[in-house]
């Protein structure tokens, strides 16, 4: 598979990628296959390397926006400090979720210890983090959730999942139910634009999400 086939949008200033579950941004300390080390096939004829400007989860597909220049990226880089750039997730949670809507309001810390590796955690004094949610559908006692953080926490979703709603996600080895591939997905991004319309894109539903994509069409 070549990047350049995953490409959702591209300008001369930004490019949008649906990026497969399973591929790394960074290349992990052990090596292997990443997005870092295959930016070449997303140059479409520039000469510099487009700079991904934020992060998904290895096993999260979805949107991710990269700036093609220097210039763009500073823009785009504002457009994030200031909390303008709007991206939306679809995670299916492995119970019946209470409720229909709401926001999840707790902030973040990181925890680790020898044998169990780090994760993050509810922590009343760490980083501030909220997410808006909406419940979309149940199913088979599962619940089909649009999550958009309106902060960008290391696994911010999939803490306020389980510790926000009482309800980790489907394939989530850390936080969830473990097994099969990991529900969660970057389905939309929306950010202004230094010149031109907003840009606003919607990267399909990747195969695992097949019987869920009646709900979201």
């Amino acid at each position: 598979m070549n990047l350049e086939d995953k490409i959702l949008f591209v300008d001369g200033e930004v490019l949008v990628l649906d990026k497969p579950a399973g591929l790394p941004v960074d290349t992990p300390r052990r090596g292997g296959d990443s997005i870092e080390r295959r930016l070449e096939e997303l140059t479409l004829g520039y000469k510099r390397l487009p700079t991904p400007m934020h992060r998904l989860d290895q096993d999260t597909s979805g949107c991710l926006l990269f700036a093609r220049h220097p210039a763009a990226r500073k823009w785009t880089q504002a457009m994030f400090e200031e909390q303008k750039v709007e991206k939306t997730y679809l995670a299916v949670l492995g119970d019946v979720v209470e409720g229909e809507e709401g926001q999840i309001d707790l902030p973040l810390g990181k925890v680790s210890s020898k044998d169990a590796g780090w994760r993050m955690t509810h922590d009343p004094q760490g980083k501030a983090a909220r997410t808006r949610w909406r419940k979309i559908a149940e199913q088979d006692g599962r619940t089909l959730v649009e999550f958009v953080p309106e902060s960008g926490r290391t696994h911010q979703i999939r803490v306020h999942a389980r510790e926000g709603l009482g309800v980790g996600i489907v394939g989530d080895r850390v936080y969830g139910y473990p097994g099969g591939e990991m529900m969660l997905h970057a389905w939309k991004l929306a950010t202004p634009r230094k010149k031109g319309h907003r840009l606003e894109v919607t990267a399909p539903l990747p195969e695992h999400f097949a019987e869920w994509a009646a709900h979201v069409a």
